[in-house]
């Protein structure tokens, strides 16, 4: 069983920037497929980006075209940490933020079991 906790969210202005963390506590964490989802208030949560290991020591991350040059996903094996930096935030990011975990997730929360409980994003015009 991975556990996943989310953090660093808050209250930023539009054009502002986050950086949030997912830490886990599987050892093996670095070969998980990592993916970042957001719910917004009414909206169905939605697939934001992602980051699988691609071989060696190379990771391929993928995002939705919403955040494609604006969001940068990295991770920290070393500290089982998978981060997602947030930069010129709009209105329209306000959302509660989630991560997750698979052994071979894509793009659709289906194929994550493991779920953070989420940080909330809030971004103010």
């Amino acid at each position: 069983q991975v556990q996943l906790v989310e953090s660093g969210g808050g209250l930023v202005q539009a054009g502002g920037s986050l950086r949030l963390s997912c830490a886990a506590s599987e050892r093996t964490f670095s070969s998980y497929v990592t993916g970042w989802f957001r719910q917004a208030p009414g909206k169905e949560r939605e697939f934001v980006g992602s980051i699988k290991w691609s071989g060696g020591s190379a990771y391929y991350a993928s995002y939705a075209d919403s955040v494609k040059g604006r969001f940068t996903i990295s991770r920290d094996n070393a500290k089982n940490t998978v981060y997602l930096q947030m930069n010129s935030l709009k209105p329209e990011d306000t959302a509660v933020y989630y991560c997750a975990a698979s052994t071979s997730g894509g793009h659709r929360e289906h194929e994550y079991p493991y779920w953070g409980q989420g940080t909330q994003v809030t971004v103010s015009s």
